[in-house]
């Protein structure tokens, strides 16, 4: 529950702070002195999205801080550790939670998560367990019929819910299935065409026998054999300077006779004979040299006149590959993976007929799980109907009768069914949706009455209320209040509202009291007790404070809501 929520410059309230604590806590004021700001405020607290334009005019920032109790340990607890925060711990099972949010005028904000900053979305996802709030704009979105499906199967509670996950798996595994098998038959045509592509691309590389580096090879052999003649008289030239056979001495001859020279007279000097050893190590090599260039001569010698036209045939053969593919690595791997690939291409056949069993199974089984979740809702149907009738004549609409209409419906991840709230407000009338049948008065008193069923059910710790009563007065009112009452027996209940009817039925009474200096319009918050709560109830019922006649009916209503004083 919402121990404690402090205001900064939010709105025109310049500071306040509301103690609300357990029960039922009633919020009134003028019209706008801000009362609204509360629920604003709270939203911020539950991750809400920030709108600058909250920020109080002259201030730089508005600020939100709350204090929660909670458990000591459980999913919420467990979300606030996640985003690196923590809880005090109160010793008797329960932990204060700090949360809070700041909002710039410029549009940002920053929020805290028990003692450390967090993403506003760590609120959003603890609002799914701390807070109900119900505003105008709830009345307006019970009227989906999403909005009230979800009703139905918050009252189903567990037998719904173990249903509902059982439908969702099962709907879940039949959509994927079908997916994949529409996607195999719609792509088949194309399926085919590359399979075909794929084989006539494998014949073709497998005939060619490509090897890794062999189109590098083959050109500098096309470039060797384009120059044949240049290149054999280059060598030839080389080789006879090195180890020529003609009367000109050479390299060969003329290192040989060196080494000899300083070999004769290494052993007079150390340093000729390391001499003599390079001289032998420069002859070695011209050999070797010579060795390679004859190797060379001879195999430009052994080129036939056609072997460039052989190696630029095969090198067609390579260049179509390298353009069918980016390159001879890329086409030689197509060796590799085509197969693979075109097994499964030519798999389809078995492939669509084993989808198609499966899909088959999986629409029996989602077939079972539609049945079942139907059947838990209907069964609930009846009773939340029955359930909400009653609490209606409770809120002054005894001759009333809602009843929850389960009927099929479009396939869907919630399930096969339609559900429809049907009011009948008064004996004889034709039962009809809440969506186009409930004035705006009957609408909340509709969602009040479910909300008071659904709690024995679904507890929610808190529930937040704004001008739930709007559209409806006297005895109406009066029964709106005591349902608020009742509400707070089992959960915390927050209202914000313009009636007396209903703030009498309040534990705690909060009033938003607006002060103005002339130029700045400020205002704050004051819990009410005794003397002021009946001035403020009179000023609900008439507009003045201090009439004799309200201030008597203020009084009689409080001894209504609370005959044991």
């Amino acid at each position: 529950m919402i121990e404690e929520m402090r205001l900064r410059d939010l709105g025109v309230i310049a500071e306040a702070t509301l103690p609300i604590g357990p029960g039922f806590t009633a919020i009134t004021g003028e019209t706008g002195a801000g009362k609204t700001m509360v629920v604003t405020g709270l939203g911020l607290l539950l991750g809400q999205r920030a709108d600058s334009g909250a920020v109080r005019a002259g201030a730089a920032q508005a600020s939100v801080d709350g204090v929660w109790i909670v458990p000591e340990s459980g999913p919420v607890v467990d979300r606030v550790r996640e985003a690196g925060g923590d809880v005090e711990p109160l010793g008797d099972g329960r932990a204060e939670l700090f949360v809070g949010r700041t909002l710039s005028g410029e549009g940002r904000s920053r929020a805290t998560v028990g003692g450390r900053a967090a993403p506003a979305g760590v609120l959003a996802d603890l609002a799914d367990e701390l807070v109900v709030v119900h505003g105008q704009s709830d009345q307006l979105r019970l009227k989906s019929a999403g909005a009230q499906r979800d009703a139905l199967d918050r009252f189903g509670g567990e037998p719904i819910a173990v249903a509902l996950t059982a439908y969702s798996t099962a709907f879940e595994h039949w959509r994927t299935v079908s997916r994949a098998l529409d996607e195999l038959v719609g792509d088949r045509d194309a399926r085919q065409r590359e399979a075909a592509e794929l084989r006539a691309a494998i014949a073709e590389i497998e005939a060619a026998e490509p090897l890794p580096g062999e189109d590098d090879d083959l050109a500098q052999r096309a470039e060797r054999l384009a120059n044949a003649e240049e290149l054999r008289l280059a060598a030839a030239t080389a080789h006879e300077a090195i180890s020529g056979d003609g009367d000109t001495p050479d390299a060969s001859a003329l290192l040989a006779e060196a080494r000899r020279a300083l070999e004769r007279a290494g052993g007079r000097d150390a340093a000729l004979e390391a001499l003599a050893e390079q001289a032998a190590e420069l002859g070695y090599r011209a050999a070797d040299l010579a060795a390679a260039l004859a190797a060379y001569l001879a195999d430009l010698d052994e080129a036939g006149p056609h072997e460039l036209a052989a190696v630029e045939e095969r090198r067609a053969v390579l260049g179509a590959l390298v353009r069918a593919h980016g390159s001879l690595d890329e086409a030689i791997a197509v060796l590799e993976t085509g197969s693979a690939r075109l097994a499964e291409l030519d798999d389809d056949g078995d492939r669509v007929t084993r989808l198609s069993e499966e899909r088959d199974a999986a629409a029996s089984a989602l077939d079972s799980s539609a049945a079942a979740l139907t059947a838990a809702r209907q069964e609930a149907a009846g009773r939340l109907g029955t359930a909400v009738t009653d609490e209606l004549r409770a809120l002054a609409m005894p001759d009333a009768r809602l009843t929850v209409s389960v009927t099929e419906g479009a396939e869907s991840a919630d399930g096969r069914d339609d559900v429809a709230l049907l009011l009948a407000p008064h004996p004889g009338a034709e039962p009809r949706s809440v969506s186009r049948g409930a004035s705006g008065g009957e609408l909340s008193r509709v969602m009040l009455a479910i909300e008071v069923v659904i709690a024995a059910t679904d507890p929610v710790p808190t529930f937040v209320f704004d001008e739930v009563d709007a559209g409806i007065g006297g005895a109406a009112a009066i029964e709106v209040g005591r349902r608020l009452a009742r509400l707070a027996e089992s959960s915390q209940v927050i209202a914000v509202t313009h009636l007396a009817q209903v703030a009498a039925f309040a534990s705690n009474h909060l009033t938003v009291v607006k002060a103005s200096d002339g130029s700045v319009t400020a205002s704050s918050v004051t819990r009410l007790d005794g003397g002021a709560r009946e001035s403020e109830m009179a000023r609900l019922l008439s507009g003045l404070t201090d009439s004799d006649a309200a201030l008597t009916h203020a009084r009689e209503l409080l001894a209504l809501a609370h005959p044991d004083g």
